[in-house]
């Protein structure tokens, strides 16, 4: 068996620094965003960054690199890609990283921000392999993670009574996270990943009955049921992946992504979205991507390819999988199996640590079939998109003035064109989309380099009240595409060799209701940053971010109104290397929160990291200690911290208190490297917390332990 493939890589120089400041900074920065537009600190958002962690260990050859590898990067513009490409096709290969900076588009900032995912090489090694060969060079990782709350919790220390009268009042199993992965990679053409998990809270049992029946302790003589887990770990993903092999551009078959134009009819997964670079504004979809991730909905199930014919490409894919639901209407038939007919709600936590959370784990189907389309020229994309999705439940949601257009029924069908086309210095991206029900969506975008040093982006978007998709993931502030109108204006201005100057402004309207907001509304999001770098040592950057929003009142009243939620944030952030084994990050953000119809709110943190990195050394280092005070969740902040390595954490910080953490990351050998993180949440005007919830914790703080090991062979 043989297989066309791009054979090995050269040797890396010293240029790719593998922790480059810049990109860490600006990617930690696009989390914290994305983390306080989902008002959410767990989410899975590994998916985002696993790109990056790939190519820092498997760089691309900037002499052989595809179009499409180019913006997988997410660094570079469609403009500089285009630019690079006709640099490459007329001038020949490039002999060195620093001849970008003849490149249009290309600056000593831009080149330095790509350096740790690309090299330059005419020793390219094109061959072809065998699979003992893939075998032989193919690189081989087994990633395992144990964190747990190390205070006790009240949904863990219930009495047998207390089970009894409320079998809801409890988890199921004990409060460690564990998760595991083997993944088998061959350059960027074969992977292989089995992986499991087990949340806090959920069981890890292998073998006996699905449902217990216990005895009630209250002399009835009555039993009540208890669901169990019987297959090990409560979530499995996997999948065998191929890439760049022949006219193959991607085959899968387990787990995987489907993200195609702007996200309007077909994105599964988390996206940047309006980011702290303004150009950003713009969606880059790969098509079908292998799934790594444990967030346990965000994925499609089955086999997906898209296949290379010149210039266009064609995808199909087809997935089949179990959902969680709210049951709501069900029959019972003649061999006693429960066939559930109606759901008021499909259930995305994917947790099942409490009986009523496994009572809802996997009681519909859901099967999803589609393609995509396109002609790939080097100005020009155009693509076509559809799916169509069915349900094995009828999804009936609650009566509401609010949701009433949103998506209920069985069945649903999404199609939509999106197209990219490069104009000199002028980038012009959009879509549309239509759904079953004959809701429209669209959006139209521009970004203009006038100039190196200056750039500005547009993006208009008209969501219909109406569409109905599931599966889109657009620029937005809804959730999903739907019920909204924006003009969004941005530009980046490099006014000085060390100086960047960042800003946009996002004016959206609501026509219709809310969840939030019981009558049409609109908002409107100003965000602006400078950044300074001086010198390799010292990196900072100020902003400030202002925010308006119309939601219900919080009086009571018989009749809601809408009243202005106005947020003002500050921020100043600072990186220095003190020597090259120390470095220090400072922050101090400021938070001020106007409510009309409440007192105002202001909330401040003060952050301070101390890294150490010695090199050839073993071990490194990271401390954070941090002080907060804010008035309550409303005025909180949000704040990036270093995790163990395929790991991320947000915190909001809010009421009033101290946070601490540190990292230890011990390279025991060249092939195995551990990780051990405590952090520790400190509250000096709280004495419990997550007071009436199975997580109440009595006592002013909160410790979480992370244990994280990782060979490679």
């Amino acid at each position: 068996m043989c297989l066309c493939s791009i054979n090995g890589i050269a040797q890396i120089d010293s240029l790719n620094n593998k922790n480059n400041e810049q990109v860490d900074e600006q990617i930690n920065q696009n989390i914290e965003l994305i983390s306080e537009q989902m008002q959410t600190e767990d989410g899975d958002l590994s998916n985002l960054t696993e790109t990056w962690t790939y190519y820092k260990s498997h760089p691309l050859n900037l002499n052989r690199a595809r179009r499409e590898e180019l913006a997988d990067l997410i660094l570079l513009t469609d403009i500089q890609i285009n630019n690079l490409l006709k640099h490459r096709e007329k001038n020949g290969y490039l002999i060195s990283i620093y001849e970008l900076q003849s490149i249009d588009g290309f600056d000593l900032a831009t080149i330095k921000k790509i350096t740790p995912f690309v090299f330059v090489s005419d020793n390219f090694n094109s061959a072809f392999f065998s699979t003992k060969e893939m075998f032989k060079d193919g690189k081989h990782e087994f990633v395992t993670r144990f964190q747990r709350i190390l205070e006790p919790q009240a949904g863990y220390t219930i009495s047998d009574s207390v089970r009894n009268a409320k079998p809801n009042s409890y988890y199921l199993g004990d409060p460690n996270r564990i998760f595991a992965r083997y993944s088998f990679q061959y350059n960027n053409n074969v992977s292989f990943v089995l992986a499991g998990e087990k949340d806090a809270g959920e069981q890890f049992g292998i073998g006996g009955n699905k449902v217990d029946s216990i005895p009630l302790n209250d002399g009835s003589g009555k039993n009540r049921a208890e669901y169990k887990q019987t297959k090990g770990f409560d979530f499995y993903s996997g999948h065998i992946a191929v890439r760049n092999i022949k006219f193959i551009k991607t085959l899968v078959v387990g787990d995987y992504q489907a993200t195609f134009g702007q996200g309007l009819t077909l994105w599964q997964g988390f996206a940047f979205g309006k980011s702290a670079s303004p150009m950003n504004v713009k969606r880059y979809g790969m098509g079908i991507k292998p799934y790594r991730s444990f967030d346990e909905n965000r994925f499609f199930r089955g086999v997906a390819g898209t296949f290379r014919l010149k210039d266009f490409e064609v995808t199909g894919l087809a997935s089949y999988k179990k959902m969680d639901a709210n049951v709501i209407n069900a029959d019972t038939s003649n061999n006693g199996e429960i066939d559930v007919v109606g759901v008021s709600s499909l259930e995305m936590s994917g947790l099942h640590n409490t009986n009523s959370l496994m009572q809802d784990k996997g009681v519909i189907e859901q099967s999803v079939f589609g393609g995509n389309a396109a002609y790939n020229k080097r100005n020009l994309h155009v693509g076509a998109t559809a799916y169509y999705m069915r349900l094995s439940a009828e999804l009936v949601k609650a009566p509401s003035l609010y949701n009433q257009y949103d998506f209920q029924g069985k069945n649903n069908f999404v199609g939509g064109l999106d197209y990219n086309y490069i104009f000199k210095n002028a980038n012009l991206f959009g879509e549309f989309s239509v759904s079953a029900n004959g809701g429209k969506a669209f959006c139209q975008g521009v970004i203009v380099a006038l100039d190196p040093k200056l750039t500005f982006s547009a993006h208009y978007r008209h969501f219909e009240k109406n569409f109905q998709n599931l599966y889109g993931n657009a620029i937005s502030e809804n959730t999903l595409p739907q019920n909204e109108k924006s003009l969004y204006l941005g530009m980046e201005a490099k006014l000085f060799k060390s100086l960047t100057f960042s800003v946009y402004l996002d004016q959206y309207k609501f026509d219709y209701l809310k969840s939030s907001a019981s009558a049409p509304s609109i908002g409107r999001d100003i965000f602006t940053q400078l950044n300074y770098t001086p010198t390799k040592k010292i990196d900072m950057y100020f902003r400030f971010r202002h925010r308006t929003k119309f939601v219900n009142t919080s009086e009571d009243n018989f009749y809601d109104y809408l009243t202005p939620f106005v947020q003002y944030n500050y921020r100043y952030n600072l990186s220095t290397q003190i020597t090259p084994d120390i470095k220090f990050k400072s922050r101090v953000e400021y938070t001020h929160v106007d409510k009309a119809t409440e007192p105002d709110e202001d909330g401040v943190a003060f952050v301070q990291d101390l890294i150490y990195k010695k090199l050839k050394f073993p071990f490194t280092f990271t401390l954070r200690y941090a002080v907060f005070d804010t008035k309550s969740f409303d005025s909180r902040v949000y704040v990036y911290e270093n995790d163990v390595l395929y790991s991320y954490s947000v915190p909001a910080l809010y009421n009033k208190g101290q946070r601490v953490y540190f990292i230890v990351n011990w390279d025991v050998t060249r092939n195995f490297e551990i990780w051990v993180r405590v952090a520790s949440t400190i509250y000096d005007n709280q004495t419990q917390q997550s007071i009436g919830s199975l997580n109440q914790i009595d006592s002013n703080h909160k410790t979480e332990l992370k244990l994280q090991a990782r060979l490679k062979f």
